[in-house]
Order: C-alpha cells, then structure tokens, then sequence
C-alpha cells in the first residue's frame, strides 16, 4: 500500500493507493472519503477493496484547505454535480485509468459525504459501476440519473439522517423506474455511518455530535454483508 500525491488543475493532492496481491491486470475503483476526510478507515477500504482484487485510490478532498472550507465547497459542489472537487476526482479516476496494471474499468464508492459523489458521478462520467452508502437521493435525482453506470446501494433503516433508509428505498424506486441495473439494500437496525470503523483519534468533537445526533455507529454484520455485496457487484460490473 502506497502514500502519492496526484496532480490536479487545482494543485497536488494526497492520495492512499492499494494493489492486489494477485498478478495484473486489475479493474480500479477511486474510493470517496465521508466528512473525516482521510483517516485509518478510509484506508482501510481501500486495502479491503485491494484484497478483492481492485486496483484502488482513495485521495483526500480536504488537501486544499482547513475542513469547514473544503466542506462549504464540497457542498456546493455536490448540489451542482460539478466543481473543483470532481475535477479532483476525475484526477484520481484518470490516473488509475492510465495506469498501464489497470484494465481500464473504473468504479467509484463513497461512505456518507461520499456516497453523494459516488451517486452524483453516476451517469456520464466515465465508470462502469458505482457503491453508494449512505449517500442520499435528491429530490431531482430522476431528472439526472438516466444512463447511470449500474449502482448498488447500501442504507441503514435506523439511520436517522437524511441520508439514510428513506433515501435508500427513494433510490430504489428511481432506479428501477429509470431500469438502471442495481441492488439496493436496507440493513434494519443499522445506524448511519455502519461501514466506517473510525479511530477515536479520527473524529473532531463537531463530528462526535453529529455521529450522535445522525445515530452514527460501526456494524460489522451488516457491513460483511454489505461488502459482499459490493464486491460482487463491481466484479460483475468491471470485468
């Protein structure tokens, strides 16, 4: 597993890569942090995902400035579905496109914050599949998502969010009227945030209120099985 830094039009941003222990080729997945930025569990997924035989990049948003900054950008950015920060994406997408282990086929998953992007770079933009966990469905979803890569979806049903089950099972619903090939699934009794094992050194005293307010907490059956399915799916998807 290997620390980079990717040049973006916008500067150069720090970036976790993680590599198959089998021999290449690989299809690569870019992988989309929730508000901790990067951390142990960002990490983590990357290497998981790695061990399921991706070629896997997990790069840091935050790189440019202090968090609340990047955040009000990151916010804008994902109501519009454009911005600095999905130029900066696109940057980790092309480099593991371009990389000569990679077969060429991309897919991208985010966590919360994340799970946005992963929703919103969906259609049009180059991957052939996508993982949103936790990461809502806008109301004007349905007017965007038409031609979207195939997408599985996971959700907690005692997520208390406006991320959470309601927003999954509006996903499903669009998905499925669009016939845009998908699995989505709520987990009962999972709590927002249930695929990330955070390290207490991980979370800022604002992100330990709004875990508590969101009714954040890590579940390992549910995200065995969510994994499971994720991992399916983009083999499915990107070989």
């Amino acid at each position: 597993m290997t620390e980079l830094t990717i040049t973006t039009p916008h500067g150069r941003m720090p970036a976790h890569l993680a590599v198959p222990p089998t021999a290449p080729p690989w299809p690569g997945v870019v992988v989309v942090h929730d508000f901790t930025g990067m951390s142990h569990d960002l990490r983590a997924q990357a290497d998981w995902l790695a061990g399921e035989g991706f070629l896997t990049v997990a790069p840091d948003l935050y790189y440019w400035g202090s968090r609340l900054g990047c955040l009000r950008t990151i916010m804008r950015d994902i109501g519009a579905r454009r911005g600095r920060t999905f130029d900066d994406i696109e940057a980790a997408r092309s480099l593991l496109a371009a990389d000569d282990r990679c077969t060429g086929a991309v897919g991208v998953i985010g966590f919360c914050m994340g799970g946005g992007y992963a929703l919103a770079l969906a259609p049009d933009r180059g991957y052939a599949a996508a993982a949103v966990n936790y990461g809502g469905c806008p109301a004007d979803a349905e007017s965007w998502l038409s031609g979207a890569c195939p997408l599985v979806g996971s959700f907690g049903g005692a997520d208390r969010s406006p991320l959470g089950a309601k927003a999954g099972r509006r996903l499903d619903e669009v998905l499925t009227r669009l016939g845009v090939p998908h699995d989505v699934k709520i987990y009962p009794g999972a709590g927002h945030g249930f695929m990330n094992d955070h390290a207490p050194a991980d979370l800022t005293p604002l992100l330990r209120v709004l875990g508590r307010v969101s009714g954040t907490r890590y579940d390992p059956a549910a995200t065995a099985d969510a994994r499971r399915r994720i991992a399916a799916f983009f083999r499915e998807h990107l070989r």
